[in-house]
Formats: structure tokens, C-alpha cells, sequence
């Protein structure tokens, strides 16, 4: 398991360096944007270790950083891609465990002024966990069996982006509440139960049409 996680982490950096291009302003059916997200937040969560919180504790602050794609559909109308990095990277890394939860977001842009538009719209992801359930401790005689679980994630976003029509780059702030019932696979002990959150998102968006 140690081998595929470390393969995972390698195929992350490989994607994340992809991450430095241009931003846009003004949504397109032909706009491409590239970009990086930090995410702070916390949740609620039955089923998986938090790293950040003691032994029986459900659930615990959550943080990452990512790399994203926002593809023009039309007019207003965009699909945003994100891949998780950082936390999967460390998981991986420190704890031999990994939590991977890529999503995509249809996003609907309305302007709100000359300086901020206003963007929402709902997500989809899907959440990959390997590793102890939440009784566990991070290392030791305490530390729990690992299992592998997944499941459906479903959420929103609702985000302010800040325009800047003569700049390639551009930021956007964000709120991402989001739900996830997780499953055991192949789980002798048949854990379930669900994850649920919300994070503070802040993009860093660059535009490689301008």
C-alpha cells in the first residue's frame, strides 16, 4: 500500500505543476482557467481518522490545497474541475493513510458590479479513504486496522470573484458545504456512516486565453 500511495503523490506533483499558467474575467464559452485553491474548514465525520483530533473524536478541522481546471461551457456557464493535492501528498507521507476526494462543480456567474461577480452552483465528487476509523490512534499499539471506503459527495458553492479585466490573474472567495456517506470495501468490519462539512475557499485563478 505504502508503493501506491507514494504513486499517487508523485502523479499529484506532476499535475499540480501544471497548475502555473494565466485568469480571466469575463465567462466564455472558450475560456480555459488553471488554478490553485487553498481550503480551510471543518466536519463532521463517523467513519475515518481525523489526524488532528484524539482518539474517538468524529471528525475534526479539515485542510487542503488543490489544483483546479474551470472550463467555459457558455456564456456564464462553466465546469470546474479540482484535484486535491496537499492532503493526500501528506497522508500519504506521514500517516500511511490516504483521503482523495476530487469533485466537479457546474458554475453559474451573475455580476454583481463592475468589480465582483457572483458564482454558484452544485458539486460532485467522489471520496477515497484508506486508512483507521475515527477510534484510532495516529501511530502505536493504539492505531487501528486500516480499510478502504468511498463514496458519493455532494455539495455546493457559493464564491465572490474579485475581476480585474486588464490582468491575466484573478482571485475568487468561496464558501463549499458538502455531504459524503462512506462505505467499507471488502471491510470485514462494515464500517459506514458519513462525512459531513464545509470549507472556506480562497483561488487563485490564471486565465491562459488572455
Amino acid at each position: 500500500m505504502r508503493t501506491g500511495l507514494w504513486g499517487v503523490a508523485l502523479w499529484l506533483i506532476v499535475l499540480s505543476g501544471m497548475s502555473s499558467a494565466t485568469a480571466q474575467q469575463e465567462q466564455t464559452s472558450n475560456t480555459l482557467i488553471f488554478g490553485i485553491k487553498v481550503r480551510a474548514g471543518g466536519r463532521y465525520d463517523n467513519v475515518r481518522m481525523c489526524v488532528a483530533t484524539p482518539p474517538g473524536a468524529k471528525g475534526g478541522p479539515a485542510m487542503d490545497i488543490s489544483v483546479f481546471t474551470e472550463i467555459g461551457l457558455k456564456e456564464n456557464i462553466s465546469l470546474e474541475i479540482n484535484l486535491p493535492v496537499v492532503r493526500p501528498i501528506l497522508f500519504g507521507i506521514a500517516f500511511q493513510m490516504l483521503q482523495l476526494e476530487p469533485q466537479v462543480t457546474l458554475l453559474f456567474r451573475g455580476q454583481s458590479n463592475e468589480k465582483i461577480d457572483i458564482v454558484a452552483g452544485p458539486s460532485l465528487g467522489i471520496s477515497l479513504h484508506y486508512g483507521p476509523d475515527y477510534n484510532s490512534d495516529r501511530s502505536g499499539d493504539a492505531r487501528g486496522p486500516s480499510f478502504f471506503a468511498l463514496g458519493p459527495m455532494v455539495g455546493g458553492y457559493l464564491g465572490l470573484d474579485f475581476k480585474r479585466p486588464d490582468e491575466t490573474f484573478n482571485f475568487q472567495l468561496g464558501i463549499h458545504p458538502y455531504a459524503a456517506p462512506l462505505f467499507g470495501v471488502n471491510d470485514p468490519q462494515d464500517h459506514k456512516g458519513i462525512v459531513i462539512g464545509g470549507m472556506l475557499d480562497g483561488l487563485f485563478r490564471f486565465d491562459i486565453d488572455q
